[in-house]
């Protein structure tokens, strides 16, 4: 029996186009899922970047407005940019608009790199041999060190913080968000928020604290493969082992990501997932993503770019329905995932909904 199957969208901008466009986009595409029966359709949140996914609960709200059944979330609000009243405020919003339909995502992301600049850097990671497990590639952790010292980043981070602003340990702000929900807070009620049937959902990248307070508090967790996939499996592993039962879940329910382009052939998909390594090395380079490059106007990168980024390009599920479908299988296999969810980014926004239509009628055959 095969998980279901969801939609992980950034809103990509793509080059010659904006941002008006790109949204309008990330809400035809969540109508199709709907048609093609996906199980949720999550937006992440990015900033300085060319994605529009910039505000993801406004957005999520628009999509819920244009869906009907399908349920809608955040993959993931980054706690380190708000507050966890802030959170609980607009999510009972949304959930009160939409009952029973509204994924509430948060990651410690923002947290994490405001930690990494306002700290000494670490050393470098040792080296890691890259190897596969089943078919699924496991390679050597991509080492950030240099990209958090890099000083534009230092300066995005102070714009998305008020001066002087520390954002609350993630666990801490995970509580205050879980007793808000229930109404338990000890300062006063959120409204709306309070009584909302909402249950966070931990999104995590390593072994670290996201997956060990997702395990704690018994709430579902995402394992990005599709960022770090050196250390997803990992973070699934703490997550398992130290799952705790609760109000929420009785027992752990994982979902893995996955970076994917589908196309009527192989040939096809990996012509259009050809500018997706330029892409992730603007990101990597310290200069943020630039808009999405069109496969026809990239120049092949250098031997030290795909250096960079041979992690990503390498775990990109990319090829025909069956070919995406049986790697899809085996991720699913090597991690356990009670679900996947499936990002998918081409240049142009035909090719992004074919992709995502090969490979639901594939999945659900």
């Amino acid at each position: 029996m095969t998980v279901p199957l969801s939609i992980l969208d950034l809103s990509p901008i793509s080059a010659g186009s904006d941002a008006a466009t790109a949204l309008r986009n990330t809400v035809d595409l969540a109508r199709h899922a709907e048609q093609w029966g996906y199980q949720r359709y999550w937006v992440a949140e990015h900033h300085f970047v060319s994605v529009a996914s910039s505000s993801p609960a406004v957005l999520v709200g628009q999509i819920a407005a244009a869906t009907e059944r399908i349920r809608v979330g955040t993959a993931a609000v980054q706690l380190g940019h708000t507050t966890a009243i802030a959170v609980a405020e607009s999510f009972g919003t949304l959930a009160a608009f939409h009952p029973g339909r509204i994924d509430l995502g948060v990651g410690r992301s923002g947290q994490k790199r405001a930690e990494a600049v306002r700290d000494k850097p670490r050393e470098p990671r040792p080296p890691r041999e890259w190897h596969e497990i089943d078919g699924v590639v496991i390679p050597a952790p991509f080492d950030i060190a240099a990209l958090m010292r890099d000083p534009r980043l230092r300066a995005r981070m102070a714009v998305l913080q008020q001066p002087e602003a520390v954002a609350p340990d993630f666990a801490e702000q995970v509580d205050d968000i879980l007793d808000m929900l229930a109404g338990r807070y000890s300062v006063g009620t959120a409204v709306p928020g309070a009584g909302a049937a909402l249950t966070p959902w931990v999104f995590g990248s390593s072994k670290g604290q996201s997956a060990r307070v997702a395990a704690a508090r018994g709430l579902p967790f995402v394992a990005s493969y599709h960022i770090t996939p050196a250390t997803a499996l990992e973070a699934i592993e703490v997550y398992r082992n130290g799952f705790t039962p609760s109000k929420h879940l009785s027992e752990p329910y994982v979902v893995v990501s996955a970076d994917v382009v589908v196309a009527d052939d192989e040939a096809t998909a990996r012509y259009l997932a050809s500018s997706y390594g330029q892409w992730v090395y603007s990101i990597r380079a310290g200069g943020g993503a630039v808009p999405y490059p069109d496969p026809a106007d990239c120049a092949p990168l250098t031997d030290e770019q795909l250096d960079v980024v041979r992690d990503r390009t390498a775990t990109q599920f990319v090829g025909d329905p069956d070919q995406v479908a049986a790697r899809l299988e085996a991720l699913q296999r090597v991690s356990g995932a009670d679900e996947l969810v499936i990002t998918s980014v081409t240049h142009r926004h035909e090719d992004r909904l074919r992709s995502h239509q090969l490979i639901a009628q594939r999945w659900g055959s």
